[in-house]
């Protein structure tokens, strides 16, 4: 669940309380601070949520599968604010991070999310993994650092591993891992097979964890969809490919279908995959309103 490209798929199913059948999209594009939400197991258009009161563009997600939490965006800006996903309306302050930052990454394991990565305005930050209990408010605290410097990267998780590849200016195509329960640096997990950055992502039930879109190989926007079985290591494996070639979108998941929406350039289509199959993408719907659509987070 994210990224502003980096969120991930929190949400709420059975026994998996980072799954649910609503995924939400806050902020975008042009400093939009709209949030909308989408029913993923069906094909209608997205529908309005309420306002981010702060932080605008390139928030990152992460959810307990009732409570959402969008991170950072903006200019660089260190708030946290949260959402009742089973409702709608507009964010109430949750606490900051430790630094302030946009295009970080979001995962959760149903009760601790973590922010990965980012830039704050003048550098893109190696060492920037928070942490917070989702159910309560307050902010953030150090978790550990990443490897290689990544901002505008993705993260994937199965609860208890979250797996983050992506690096702002096509620079790296490192993908790295932590354990989301405990607290210390990210270990090398593999690559992808080209420099990557600005996907989205999303994970399912059985252990997968896909990235689609984004910038590769230092290039514009690709249609590429890789995979990794996040319990072991290695490089990613193709999974088919998107409708469209686009950078920026933002994913999310119930735990079977992933779902994956916007991208820089005011894109607005809404696309959506069998998480645990390997196929081309079909068209599900579309954003209200385009562009890359910040932080993704689902439950109920």
């Amino acid at each position: 669940m994210s990224g502003p490209f980096g969120s991930t798929t929190w949400m709420y199913a059975t026994g998996n309380p980072w799954y649910g059948e609503r995924g939400v999209f806050g902020g975008g594009e042009g400093s939009s601070n709209v949030i909308q939400y989408i029913d993923i197991p069906g094909t209608a258009d997205a529908i309005d949520f309420g306002n981010l009161v702060a932080g605008a563009g390139q928030v990152a997600g992460c959810s307990n599968g009732s409570r959402g939490v969008f991170g950072g965006g903006g200019s660089s800006t260190n708030v946290m604010q949260y959402i009742t996903i089973a409702s709608t309306g507009n964010t109430t302050d949750f606490g900051d991070l430790t630094e302030g930052r946009y295009g970080a990454g979001g995962t959760s394991n149903g009760s601790r999310g973590v922010f990965v990565g980012g830039y704050d305005g003048s550098s893109w930050h190696a060492g920037t993994l928070d942490y917070i209990a989702i159910s309560t408010t307050g902010n953030a605290t150090d978790f550990g650092d990443l490897s290689v410097l990544q901002g505008n990267g993705a993260t994937n998780t199965n609860g208890t591993r979250a797996v983050h590849g992506g690096n702002q200016g096509g620079t790296s195509n490192a993908i790295e891992y932590f354990t989301i329960a405990t607290t210390g640096n990210a270990t090398d997990f593999g690559d992808f097979n080209a420099t990557t950055e600005q996907a989205a992502a999303m994970s399912d039930l059985s252990d997968r964890g896909v990235w689609a879109t984004g910038v590769r190989g230092g290039g514009s926007g690709s249609n590429q969809i890789d995979y990794v079985t996040i319990t072991s290591t290695g490089n990613a494996t193709d999974f088919g490919d998107a409708t469209q070639a686009k950078y920026g979108a933002t994913g999310v998941s119930n735990g079977t279908r992933g779902c994956f929406a916007g991208g820089a350039g005011g894109k607005q289509v809404i696309e959506k995959i069998t998480i645990g199959t390997t196929a081309n993408a079909t068209e599900r719907g579309s954003l209200l309103s385009g562009g890359m659509t910040g932080g993704g987070l689902s439950g109920d």
